[in-house]
């Protein structure tokens, strides 16, 4: 570490404030949840209400008095807020604790120090920790001015404070630097995936919603999951056969969390541009949360924040066993679908959401019949390749055969370029013109 802070222990006093300002409030619930994953033992929660924050100690002198005592009562030497501390308020309430405090962001921020398993997950943690520590630095070097004098002891003539604040800009331009390659990795890859015409599918949804369980379930994967929150960090793709469709790439990605704090955000956006530039997201609900339209509303802010709010989206319902509820698909005025409901953890519905994907990136199946004579063979084996053929029948005796076959139209056409026919010479002219979903 770049600077002396009081040690943490793992009994900690929670403190949550009510503001009258409905976008300020946080959810003590959710906090509680927050703080077990992080690992941290709850001793007690100090609640209470203001209009406003205090300046000084976020909370008021007789509520830091009030904690005071319930740190000397339970032996905790941590204090966690459920809320965005100025680095001053840190200060000062440490000062006066004699403890370590922790707001809201450090505590998410731990979490996924703690979650990161692959080397990309660690650079973005790491640049986020060292954006949020830069803010930081000043209370650690109070009790020091400037670099000690004397033979071999001399600095650059710079205060500590000053070197430290250097080492971290030269680490963070450094963690961008080695992040940019990983961005033009991700997007080499993406390129070429579209070259191969293999869509992405990708899973966002508030933390905790069952995007890992339902992974699992689509993929026969063994990706980590828990009832906690932020159990899946790193980014995981798996290819997945869909109906109609063919390979798609299916994409596990982080959760979101009400306040999820801008520079995470920015520190992720290498993950999370998998989401944006997703052919589909499948944005995974908790139906059974009684908070779920203000989590759909925390989830669609951040999509806004990276872009991905315009791609096409395709809502689930999971943890219907909770509700006591069955498998379905509600769809939209023109027959498109809209929400699935299911049961990943059960397994229920799930081939209702394959049917839903196969609808939502089959845009263009073509459905039709053709006769071919024996000379054109190469055309009858093609689309047995691509098996594209549903029924057959011969003709006696001139050998011809009748076929029905059903394949997307791209695979179709690509076909007819590799043999040089025309395909308008074998589709009904009602398949001639491309169809088009309205919005897409």
């Amino acid at each position: 570490m770049f600077f002396e802070r009081p040690d943490a222990g793992e009994t900690a006093v929670l403190v949550h404030v009510d503001f009258q300002d409905e976008r300020e409030r946080e959810d003590p619930g959710e906090f509680l949840e927050l703080v077990r994953s992080a690992g941290a033992e709850p001793a007690t929660l100090l609640s209470g209400s203001r209009h406003r924050p205090d300046s000084r100690t976020f909370i008021g002198s007789g509520k830091v008095e009030e904690l005071r005592e319930a740190l000397g009562v339970h032996g905790a030497e941590l204090v966690i807020f459920n809320h965005a501390l100025s680095p001053s308020q840190e200060r000062n309430l440490e000062q006066v604790l004699k403890c370590r405090v922790l707001d809201r962001t450090g505590l998410i921020l731990d979490i996924f120090a703690q979650r990161a398993r692959t080397h990309e997950g660690k650079l973005q943690v790491e640049l986020a920790q060292l954006e949020y520590m830069s803010t930081r630095l000043v209370r650690g070097w109070t009790h020091l001015e400037r670099q000690k004098g004397g033979i071999g002891l001399r600095g650059p003539g710079e205060t500590q404070l000053e070197t430290d604040r250097r080492l971290l800009r030269a680490r963070i331009k450094a963690i961008h630097k080695r992040l940019e390659k990983v961005r033009s990795q991700r997007a080499q890859n993406r390129r070429a995936r579209a070259r191969a015409e293999i869509p992405s599918v990708s899973l966002v949804g508030y933390t905790n919603a069952g995007k890992s369980t339902l992974f699992n379930a689509l993929t026969e994967s063994k990706v980590y999951t828990a009832d906690q929150l932020f159990a899946t960090l790193d980014p995981t793709l798996r290819r997945l056969e869909i109906g109609d469709v063919g390979p798609v790439v299916l994409a596990d990605t982080v959760g979101f969390i009400r306040h999820l704090p801008h520079k995470l955000v920015e520190a992720f956006q290498a993950t999370l541009q998998e989401a944006a530039e997703a052919a589909l997201l499948v944005h995974v609900i908790d139906a059974a949360d009684p908070d779920r339209e203000r989590n759909i509303g925390e989830v669609e802010g951040v999509l806004n924040e990276i872009g991905a709010l315009d791609v096409p989206m395709l809502k689930v319902m999971n943890k219907i066993d909770l509700l006591d509820s069955a498998p379905r698909i509600e769809r939209d005025g023109q027959g498109r679908p809209e929400v699935v409901w299911l049961s990943a953890q059960e397994g229920r519905g799930l081939e209702l959401l394959e049917e839903a994907l196969s609808e939502c990136l089959a845009v263009d199946v073509i459905d039709f019949s053709l006769t071919l004579s024996p000379e054109q063979g190469r055309l009858r084996a093609g689309l047995h390749e691509l098996d594209a053929v549903r029924e057959e029948h011969f003709e006696e005796p001139d050998g011809r055969v009748e076929l029905k076959v059903r394949l997307p139209r791209r695979d179709f056409l690509q076909l007819m370029s590799r043999l040089d026919e025309r395909a308008e010479d074998y589709l009904p002219p009602e398949l001639c013109e491309r169809p088009v979903w309205e919005g897409r």
